[in-house]
Order: structure tokens, then sequence, then C-alpha cells
């Protein structure tokens, strides 16, 4: 059974995008990824250090107190609410 011409179109259109993602940017747009590990890495490194993500719905206006307060921590917002939840719950 033979295609239409709009199929063998849009066939030749999947093959051209796949080609296309596949091809990384340019060597400069790379260069400051190469020390970023990936997520798979991250989450390894995350669990080995007793890290667990936690997800948690919160208010605008303390989102951006958090996140004014995190810019002049010196371990960003992770360590800031860790410090704070710390302070809070009464442990050391």
């Amino acid at each position: 059974m033979s295609m239409k011409k709009t199929d063998l179109e849009k066939a030749l259109a999947k093959k051209i995008t796949g080609r296309m993602s596949g091809v990384g940017g340019a060597a400069r747009f790379g260069a400051g990824a190469a020390s970023v590990p990936d997520r798979r890495e991250q989450r390894r490194r995350d669990a080995a250090a007793g890290l667990v993500p936690f997800a948690c719905k919160l208010p605008q206006p303390l989102v951006k107190q958090l996140s004014d307060r995190a810019a002049a921590h010196e371990g960003g917002v992770n360590a800031l609410l860790a410090q704070l939840l710390e302070q809070a719950l009464g442990q050391p």
C-alpha cells in the first residue's frame, strides 16, 4: 500500500525534526553546562547527603520574603528553609 504525498511529507518532517533535536548547539553554549551534573547524578548526590525533596504550597507574599532573604543567605533557599524550620521546631 502506497502512502499519500502528505503522509510522505509528514514522515520527512519528522525525520528532519529528529535530526535537529539530536544536534547540539555550538560549544560556547554548552561550556557552562559541563560542570553541572545531570539530574540523576544530582539526585544521587542529594540522597548521599541525606537530603529529601519536599514540596509544599506557600502564599506568594511568604515566597517573596523567603526569596529576598535567600538572596542574602550563603546557602541559598534550601539552607535558609532548613535553618528556619530547625529554629521553628526547636532543634539545634
